[in-house]
């Protein structure tokens, strides 16, 4: 900052920095509880639902709320020039994710699942460095570094240990392209909330979305919806207005506001949220060793959010 400003306009621009900052924090771990019941949602809506429907679905239900919203609201349409990005933004969390992320809760349980998304922060950062040309110091690459292999060993560990690790499974592999889509797409989010607002980016991604997730809610529609309990109906639709669309309001404003490197590593902590939630919803257990490693990673996102990170 110039040094020929006065001192306490200084300290009063340090001091919006930093409040901006901080309340980029907190919208950003909103967004990450919302986004923690994905999983346990999804695996409730696919005991009994087609993972491809479930897709399709979660899109088509956000996307007609979102249309409404943005026309009640009477938003213009984004100009030209932004469309790559919404492009970038469906292929990766409207479609991406939640459908690797549905098959994947075909084969392992939500808890599982969970650790293995605990790396998606650091997937994000390195994401940013190449699309949102972020510079991460050393330091905060080390506390994320740390961080993922955190949950990686809790993973391992829950696997029974690494005598009884031979590599990636077939859920294993579907949450990696899960994590590979959602890094690019939280970036691609990221940048376009700096030049408008978080939930109009998620919106009208939806919306564009609709033609592809109408068409194929109607081509894989179930043959007898009555047979679908409500617990199934109930994922999906938390899935869809939640996960899908609303956690992107507190998600994408937090990026913009905290930084995407910085702001993305409070998903450290989305593993241990979601465990919770397995617990809760899908009757899985917990035990010490979950709360152990809570606390372990939960300390190192303290250390990586508080590291250097500057933008080309």
């Amino acid at each position: 900052m110039d040094a020929s400003l006065p001192d306490e306009f200084r300290k009063s621009i340090f001091r919006m920095h930093s409040s901006r900052t901080n309340f980029g924090f907190i919208l950003g771990f909103l967004g990450v509880c919302i986004f923690a019941g994905s999983l346990p949602a999804t695996r409730l809506a696919v005991e009994f639902i087609d993972p491809w429907f479930v897709t399709a679905a979660r899109a088509g239900i956000a996307g007609v709320c979102a249309l409404a919203l943005l026309l009640m609201l009477r938003r213009p349409l984004p100009p030209k020039r932004v469309w790559p990005g919404f492009v970038i933004i469906a292929l990766g969390v409207v479609f991406g994710f939640p459908f690797f992320s549905a098959l994947a809760m075909q084969n392992v349980p939500a808890s599982h699942g969970a650790v293995v998304l605990g790396v998606l922060p650091l997937a994000t950062a390195a994401a940013a460095v190449v699309m949102a040309h972020e510079r991460p110091g050393w330091g905060f690459w080390i506390a994320g570094i740390i961080g993922a292999a955190l949950v990686m060993l809790f993973a391992i560990h829950q696997n029974g240990g690494l005598q009884n690790f031979a590599g990636l499974s077939e859920g294993d592999a579907q949450l990696v392209l899960a994590i590979m889509s959602a890094a690019i797409a939280y970036t691609a989010s990221g940048a376009l909330t700096r030049t408008m607002p978080g939930w109009e980016v998620i919106s009208w991604t939806l919306v564009l979305s609709l033609p592809f997730s109408l068409l194929a809610c109607w081509l894989l529609l179930p043959s007898d919806l009555s047979a679908i309990p409500a617990s199934a109906w109930s994922g999906l639709l938390y899935s869809a207005l939640m996960a899908q669309w609303m956690g992107f309001f507190f998600w994408n404003a937090g990026l913009a506001l905290g930084g995407i490197s910085r702001v993305s590593q409070v998903q450290l902590v989305q593993p241990f949220v979601t465990v919770a939630l397995a617990a809760l919803v899908n009757r899985e257990s917990v035990g010490l060793d979950t709360i152990l490693f809570a606390l372990a990673v939960v300390t190192t996102v303290a250390v990586a959010t508080r590291m250097r990170v500057t933008r080309a």
